[in-house]
């Protein structure tokens, strides 16, 4: 016979169960009972939820194998939402440094922050709140409903209430209001009379609020059909309305000629017009693409066009990334592109007129008739009497800037365009007329007479003075003076230039040659050399 399994701390345990278990079969010892105080019948397993129709089905069934009796330890209770436990005076040390509160810390306080907290003024200090830990058991867990007050729910019904009264007031000043009126007026009579008296039945009959009237919504749902939408067997059901009437003619039996528009049965579709030679007038239907080509379709493909070409020119613009960012700026460039398109048209009728005006043109030019004496050839070239108008370029002509009286280009002089009203040669300068004429002449005059002048004063060159230089090979003059300073800077350079041929890499990169060399270089170099034949050579530097 199977058993429950059960934990037991040794095998004597074990032992000591399977002998009672026999003993219990065999009659000598008591049988077991439930917590009910009912005997449990041996034959039936422990892990089956009923009994076999063949045993005893009367006796009692195993209640353990579900858990039909709570455990004590869980409960059923909530948090008690704002209870304090207690109210210190001063404050305590491991208390909220912001309240005071011993139960939180400052991290977590909900109070708002003190400029100065509790911890250092020692004053208002927050009573503890109420703890609680409670052991819920797998359904008080899951239970989207524990601790939910019922009472909290009076509130949305006061809120309502109060609504429905403020709009009863309302309604009632409404009807007193009309009422005084009524009666501040003239009794009328005749027709007159009963007009307003019907008027104001109709303005008493807005003021009552049908309380039975029927949502606008539930009454436009004439059409909607309920379906299963993209399923064979089963799935989601959605709403698909149809908005075809059922008095009107399929479109794919319109013409059922084989080579007319082609109906795509998968889509539903049939772009071309089934009857293209039909009067527009009868027609209702003109194929799916007359749809696509008006309307807010249209509109709409205007604005995906924008928003390509919006985004090739560099702009931060994606059409379904951001649809209101992209119909917004489409708004604003057609705004942009017929202010542009107006104020063309405004400066081209300001510079060449308007035609459509009502103003009367003028006789010679509706006859084409004037009394200008014109004589032309054989060939119809004019002779004499008309003077040919040189065509005007694309670019602006006749722009006169910064007062010239003259275009930039019209004067030249030694290689140099410029103005042939003050003969500037400078672009953006202003323009100064014949006195600026004048005064460049008197400029110019005065550079050329300085020149003349410094020519004529100019002094034969001095002659160079020579210097004192030694000649390579050549004894020292007896008249020679030297500069001790500059002999001393001498001495330095032979040392540096002995230095260099020593060691290569103290070398200068750029070097520096001079052919002059001076007196006291040729001293320096002389005091400098090692004689091979002088016997005191060993000990110089």
């Amino acid at each position: 016979m199977a058993t429950a399994s059960v934990a037991f701390k040794s095998r004597e345990d074990h032992r000591k169960q399977l002998e009672l278990e026999e003993a219990r079969k065999a009659g000598l010892a008591p049988a077991e009972v439930d917590e009910d105080g009912k005997e449990i019948n041996p034959h039936i397993p422990q892990y089956m939820s009923s009994a076999p129709w063949y045993l005893n089905a009367e006796r009692p069934s195993l209640k353990h194998q579900r858990k039909w009796k709570s455990d004590p330890n869980y409960t059923k209770s909530w948090y008690d939402r704002g209870a304090k436990i207690f109210q210190a005076e001063k404050y305590r040390k491991g208390a909220c440094e912001n309240c005071g509160a011993m139960t939180h810390d400052a991290k977590s306080c909900m109070e708002r922050p003190r400029k100065k907290g509790a911890k250092w003024t020692n004053m208002h200090i927050a009573p503890d709140e109420k703890i609680e830990t409670f052991e819920l058991d797998y359904d008080g867990k899951r239970d989207r409903w524990n601790g939910y007050n019922a009472s909290t729910y009076a509130h949305v019904i006061e809120r309502y209430e109060a609504r429905d009264e403020a709009r009863r007031k309302y309604l009632k000043e409404q009807q007193l209001k009309k009422l005084e009126e009524k009666n501040s007026k003239n009794d009328g009579e005749g027709e007159g009379g009963g007009v307003e008296d019907s008027d104001e039945d109709d303005d008493n009959d807005e003021l009552k609020v049908d309380e039975a009237k029927v949502d606008e919504s539930k009454q436009m749902d004439f059409a909607k059909v309920e379906k299963r939408v993209r399923t064979t067997g089963g799935g989601s059901t959605g709403t698909v309305r149809n908005l075809r009437i059922r008095e009107d003619t399929a479109k794919y039996l319109l013409n059922l000629d084989v080579n007319s528009a082609y109906y795509d049965p998968k889509t539903r579709s049939m772009r071309e017009d089934p009857l293209p030679d039909a009067d527009p007038n009868e027609k209702f239907y003109e194929g799916d693409n007359q749809y696509r080509m008006s309307g807010q379709a249209l509109e709409f493909k205007q604005l995906n066009i924008h928003a390509w070409e919006a985004f090739d020119k560099g702009q931060d613009i994606h059409m379904q990334a951001a649809p209101s960012q992209a119909e917004l700026l489409f708004r604003n460039y057609k705004v942009i592109k017929e202010k542009l398109k107006s104020k063309t048209k405004d400066t081209i009728m300001e510079k060449y007129g308007n035609a459509a005006t009502e103003e009367e043109i003028p006789m010679e030019l509706l006859l084409g008739q004037s009394e200008r004496q014109v004589e032309y050839d054989r060939a119809g070239r004019v002779i004499k009497g008309m003077e040919t108008s040189l065509p005007k370029s694309k670019y602006e002509e006749d722009v006169f800037i910064n007062n010239h009286t003259s275009v930039w280009g019209s004067w030249w002089k030694d290689r140099q365009w410029g103005y042939k009203c003050c003969k500037q040669t400078i672009r953006n300068s202003y323009c100064t007329g014949a006195a600026g004429i004048e005064a460049a002449e008197a400029a110019t005059d005065l550079m050329k007479a300085n020149i003349a002048r410094k020519a004529t004063s100019e002094d034969a060159p001095a002659p160079a003075e020579d210097k004192k230089l030694a000649t390579w090979g050549t004894e020292v003059p007896e008249d020679l003076v030297l500069d001790e300073k500059l002999l001393t800077e001498a001495l330095k350079k032979e040392d540096e230039r002995r230095r260099e041929e020593k060691d290569e890499r103290k070398r200068k990169y750029n070097v520096r040659w001079n052919d002059e060399v001076t007196a006291e270089e040729m001293e320096a170099y002389r005091m400098k050399k090692v004689h091979h034949d002088d016997p005191m050579k060993d000990f110089l530097n």
